[in-house]
């Protein structure tokens, strides 16, 4: 399992209430996205800084050594399994039409 891959499991079990929550709005979401834009990201605004925070986390341990060049790429794998799990994250805070 790649590091990023673990990281991001690791995320997801320290915090499952919340993303137990927030997987069901988004799979909602998924379908009708006009009708739950507000509620997704009601509950989406508490999961973006927590996934960013944890990419951080990650991304300063290989930064602060000789692999410093590689932590860009470290950081778009994360975000990649990230968005394995849930596709319509990068939806977070789009305003709806009027």
């Amino acid at each position: 399992m790649t590091k990023s891959k673990k990281q991001v499991m690791e995320m997801i079990e320290a915090h499952k209430d919340l993303f137990t929550e927030f997987r069901e709005i988004h799979d909602k979401y998924a379908v009708t996205p006009d009708e739950l834009q507000e509620k997704f990201n009601e509950v989406g605004k508490k999961i973006v800084p927590l996934v960013q925070r944890w990419e951080n986390n990650l991304c300063s341990k290989s930064e602060s050594t000789k692999y410093g060049k590689f932590s860009s790429g470290l950081a778009d794998k994360f975000w990649a399994e990230v968005r394995a799990h849930f596709p319509k994250i990068d939806y977070v805070g789009l305003q709806k039409k009027k």
